[in-house]
C-alpha cells in the first residue's frame, strides 16, 4: 500500500533515530563520567554481575504481571478523546499515522515522571532499596512498552512478542547502532507476519529467561552501574531520579520509533 508523505517523513526521522545518538543520552553521558569513574572504583566486579542477574531475573518475573497493567479501556478512551473513532485496539492500524503519533506520545511524560519520583524515592534508601528500584522501574517500562505499541493497534499482550519487547529494551539500554539496527530487523520480522496475518515467531526463541540472556551487557553498565551509585551519599536520591527519567525517556523514544516501523513495515506489505 502506498505510503503518505507524513509517513514517508517518518520514514526518514526512524532513519535519523537508528544512525543518531539523542540529546539526553550524550547529556546524561557527560554528567554521569564523574559518577561512573566513581562507581568503576568502589563496586566490585562480581556485585555488578550480581546486579545483572538480578535484571534478567525481575524482566521473566514482571513480563506477564505487565499485561495486566495495561487498561485498554484507558488507551480507547484516550483515542476517542483525540478524534478517533474506534472501539478496538486492532482498528488504529487503520488510523492515520499522525494522529497515532499524538496518541504515543500522551505517554510518555507521565511514565517518565513517575519513573523519576520513584527512583528519588529509593535513591534515598541507599543500597537497601535498589533491590526494589530495579524491578519497579523495569515494570513502568514494560507497561509503557505495551502503552505505545497499543496506541498503533500492537498491544504486544502476548508471549509471543516478547522478542520485540525485548528488542526494545536493547536500543534503549544502549543507544547504540547495533542495538536499534537489530530492533529495526526484529520489527520487520514482525511486520511481515502482521501483515500476511501468520503467526509471528521472534528470531530469538525459547521462554522469556532465555531470550533475555541476549540482553547487552550495556544493560548492566548503563543501567545497573548507574542504579548502585545511588548509594553515594546526599547525591543518591538525585541520581536515582536522573538515572530513571533518563532509561524511561529512552525506552519511550525507541518504542516510539520502533512501533511508528512497525506500522508502516505492516501498511507497506499489505
Amino acid at each position: 500500500m502506498r505510503l503518505s508523505s507524513y509517513e514517508r517523513e517518518v520514514q526518514r526521522e526512524i532513519d535519523s533515530w537508528q544512525h543518531g545518538v539523542s540529546l539526553l543520552t550524550q547529556a546524561i553521558n557527560w554528567a554521569m563520567q564523574p559518577v561512573d569513574w566513581v562507581v568503576r572504583q568502589i563496586i566490585p566486579e562480581e556485585l555488578l554481575d550480581q546486579a545483572d542477574s538480578a535484571v534478567s531475573q525481575s524482566l521473566s518475573l514482571l513480563n506477564d504481571a505487565s499485561k495486566w497493567t495495561l487498561d485498554d479501556r484507558d488507551l480507547l478512551a484516550r483515542a476517542k478523546s483525540i478524534g478517533l473513532k474506534i472501539e478496538s485496539l486492532d482498528e488504529l492500524r487503520e488510523s492515520d499515522l499522525k494522529e497515532l503519533d499524538k496518541l504515543a506520545r500522551d505517554f510518555f511524560s507521565e511514565n517518565a515522571i513517575l519513573a523519576a519520583v520513584e527512583g528519588g524515592g529509593t535513591g534515598l534508601g541507599g543500597v537497601v532499596f535498589i533491590a526494589a528500584d530495579i524491578p519497579l522501574l523495569f515494570a513502568i517500562n514494560l507497561r509503557l512498552i505495551q502503552q505505545i505499541g497499543g496506541a498503533y493497534g500492537f498491544p504486544m499482550a502476548g508471549p509471543e512478542f516478547t522478542p520485540v519487547v525485548l528488542s526494545i529494551f536493547n536500543a534503549a539500554a544502549s543507544s547504540s547502532r547495533e542495538a536499534k539496527t537489530a530492533a529495526l530487523k526484529e520489527i520487520s520480522v514482525a511486520g511481515a507476519a502482521i501483515a500476511g496475518d501468520s503467526n509471528y515467531k521472534g528470531k530469538v526463541s525459547g521462554t522469556f529467561r532465555e531470550q533475555n540472556r541476549h540482553l547487552p551487557r550495556e544493560l548492566a553498565k548503563n543501567i545497573v552501574g548507574r542504579k548502585l551509585a545511588q548509594t553515594i551519599p546526599i547525591a543518591g536520591a538525585a541520581i536515582g531520579a536522573g538515572v530513571n527519567y533518563w532509561f524511561t525517556t529512552e525506552t519511550a523514544e525507541c518504542a516510539y520509533m520502533l512501533f511508528r516501523a512497525l506500522y508502516i513495515e505492516r501498511k507497506e506489505r499489505l
